[in-house]
């Protein structure tokens, strides 16, 4: 081969494996990635419940939160798949799409943002005359604490089948034979029909993140009842993961 061909194919070489290490982000990539989604998830979805709740109603709390997920899916799926939630990211490795050792570090870094985001919103919730806590801060309850007054059953029950219903959407959205580049529009739409549905019984956590990073702003019962909005999603994620082949089949 003459030099100026063997200069060419190392160059071509040269740039193609700079190519793929550009392409393939690294665990502290990933791991900001879905802090900062987080914390965009929280701020907004909480934000609008906190700040103009009373202004924009269920529904445009349901609107803010699928609308947040859309844009951190489009904004950072591409870096670290956009889980934004430890629920989703024990799914999907339950459905094999993700690996178990990257659970931890994907659910510290999602608590990580979602507390952050929460307190950067405490922050400026109290920056108004007459805040108070007393309403909740967005967080999550049952019983007493839930907005419509539904029992500890019903609120486990809710949330954790309609976080099974996010992950077989999340799961079908993002398999090879789906219409490409519509699986984030699709998830966020679901995540609104789901605070639509489950606002008034729980006021929707399907994300442990998300109740963690309020309830501890919120204290007192919010962290008494958290334990819920961390065993009902994570369970509900699971099932889904662990079944959703038997509806849209297995991917290797």
């Amino acid at each position: 081969m003459p030099a100026w061909a063997l200069a060419c194919a190392c160059r071509s070489t040269q740039l193609f494996s700079r190519r793929i290490r550009l392409s393939t982000p690294s665990t502290t990539q990933k791991l900001s990635a879905e802090a900062l989604g987080t914390f965009i998830l929280v701020f907004g979805g909480c934000g609008t419940a906190v700040l103009a709740g009373e202004h924009v109603g269920f529904i445009g709390v349901a609107l803010a939160f699928g609308l947040t997920v859309i844009a951190g899916a489009y904004a950072f799926g591409h870096i670290s798949g956009g889980h934004f939630n430890p629920a989703v990211t024990v799914g999907l490795a339950s459905a094999r799409r993700f690996s178990w050792s990257e659970v931890p570090g994907y659910a510290i870094a999602q608590v990580v943002g979602a507390t952050i985001a929460a307190a950067v919103l405490y922050v400026v919730a109290s920056g108004k005359d007459g805040f108070t806590l007393d309403n909740g801060f967005a967080s999550n309850g049952y019983a007493d604490r839930s907005p419509d007054g539904y029992s500890l059953l019903a609120v486990l029950v809710v949330e954790a089948v309609l976080t099974a219903v996010f992950l077989y959407v999340i799961l079908g959205a993002s398999a090879k034979a789906a219409v490409p580049g519509f699986a984030g529009l699709a998830i966020g739409l679901s995540l609104t029909l789901i605070h639509l549905v489950s606002i008034p019984v729980s006021n929707t956590s399907v994300n442990p993140a998300r109740s963690l990073g309020v309830a501890w702003f919120a204290g007192g019962d919010a962290l008494t009842q958290v334990w819920a909005f961390i065993l009902a999603p994570v369970v509900g994620a699971a099932v889904a993961g662990f079944t959703h082949h038997f509806i849209g089949g297995r991917e290797d």
